[in-house]
């Protein structure tokens, strides 16, 4: 299988310990406008030269503002869990030197490892405004283990500049039978498990909500309602390969640093277009030669780039016929075979870690046109991602935008060089 840490394995064992990889859907390959910094489409977590990890150790039942605040203000890590006016439960974290902690939200401040901001669908400048995010500032943690097997699990919300998280009055949060605080985020940070991991045998699992402490809930009837969900024993927040997380605005799929070594690289992906374009497809009507743009030119449209009717599958290279009066603007009819359908340019799908093989990239989700290999599209054609407050429905993995159709994807049809 092709890796994509070949000289990985044989590198001295400097190399840092990699836990996996988080990375945004709805991105192909990066921001439209670029990584930069700690705002970027794919973010790697590392083991930390030093552990940072905290785990809880003293709890203070407060009934004044001020030794509240005089608590927080030691300097040590806090959850503190507003039960009223006159009463407040302040859980204290201390160091843990057996784990790495990583914080994930939309906050640019010092205690965030990876910024998210809300995915656009269609992967239009990412500049464009969003007058509202629903996405926390401090939306959630990972805490990888610093020993093999390096488990991580996640907790909703993050610890802020001074290390407190606070669930005020309105949040959701209660005692446990244990006698532990427990409580939810406004937005919640839902999880999905997939069976059978990220492989070409994957199924959609079940989404679920992940608590302030990490323990497992059915979903509440919407988004941000107070009453919880019910209590999921047998199931944890430990990240497996493909799981998914949702902050309400974007969703993050992880990678474990083993399923990435049996996942195609860049370069496959790039030796698979290279490989097509020197198969000369011919648009069956033009006969002109057609060609997969370079992987640094995905966003525009060149002459040579293929087109598709995504009812039928046919390859053909940019034309202007075809257009019903009847149909919608977007909607033609294809010349090989009368199907009326739209019609869009094709792109390759370029974000290497969606794939759950390394099979030719021969399928396109319908409406944007992204090609992938057929486990791939077909797995992500089953997926429901939240959509909003209580919505959910397949997406395309590449731009985001919601699949239609009756299969969401389709099996292209190439035609080859006449000569």
């Amino acid at each position: 299988m092709f890796s994509p840490g070949q000289e990985e394995h044989c590198a001295p064992s400097k190399e840092p310990v990699k836990y996996g990889e988080l990375l945004v859907l709805g991105y192909n390959g990066c921001l439209p406008n670029g990584d930069r910094g700690r705002r970027k489409s794919r973010f790697a977590l590392y083991k930390r030269p030093k552990s940072n990890g905290v785990r809880a150790s003293s709890v203070h039942v407060i009934s004044t503002p001020q030794a509240t605040k005089a608590i927080s203000s030691r300097g040590q890590h806090s959850i503190s869990f507003t039960l009223s006016r006159s009463q407040t439960v302040v859980v204290e974290y201390s160091h843990d030197k057996d784990t790495d902690m990583f914080q994930i939200g939309r906050s640019t401040e010092s205690p965030i490892d990876f910024v998210v901001t809300d995915t656009i669908s269609g992967n239009q400048n990412d500049e464009t405004q969003i007058t509202q995010s629903t996405i926390s500032r401090f939306a959630c943690r990972i805490v990888c283990d610093r020993n093999a097997p390096y488990t991580a699990r996640i907790f909703a919300a993050g610890f802020d500049s001074s290390k407190n998280i606070f669930l005020g009055e309105k949040a959701a949060k209660w005692k446990n039978p244990d006698g532990h605080m427990d409580g939810l985020t406004t937005n919640g940070v839902l999880v999905m498990h997939p069976k059978e991991g990220f492989t070409e045998e994957s199924k959609p699992g079940v989404w679920r909500e992940i608590s302030v402490c990490g323990d497992v809930y059915t979903l509440r009837e919407t988004r941000s309602a107070q009453q919880r969900g019910k209590l999921v024993e047998n199931e944890t927040n430990i990240l497996q390969d493909g799981s998914l997380v949702d902050l309400c605005g974007a969703t993050l799929l992880w990678r474990t640093a083993d399923g990435l070594h049996h996942t195609p690289t860049q370069k496959h992906i790039e030796a698979l277009r290279q490989e097509i374009n020197a198969a000369r497809p011919q648009c069956p009507v033009g006969l002109n030669t057609l060609a997969f743009p370079s992987i640094n030119r995905k966003d525009v449209v060149e002459e040579k780039q293929p087109w598709a009717y995504l009812t039928c599958g046919h390859v053909h290279g940019y034309h202007n016929w075809g257009h019903r009066s009847d149909a919608d603007a977007n909607e033609r009819e294809c010349p090989m075979c009368r199907t009326i359908g739209p019609y869009v340019p094709l792109w390759l799908g370029c974000e290497a870690g969606f794939y759950v093989d390394a099979g030719p990239p021969t399928h396109a989700f319908s409406p944007c046109g992204h090609v992938c290999s057929e486990k791939s599209a077909k797995y992500w054609s089953q997926i429901p991602l939240p959509h909003g407050t209580h919505a959910f429905h397949a997406a395309c993995p590449f731009c985001a935008i919601q699949l239609t159709g009756e299969e969401s994807c389709v099996k292209l049809i190439f035609q080859g060089p006449v000569d």
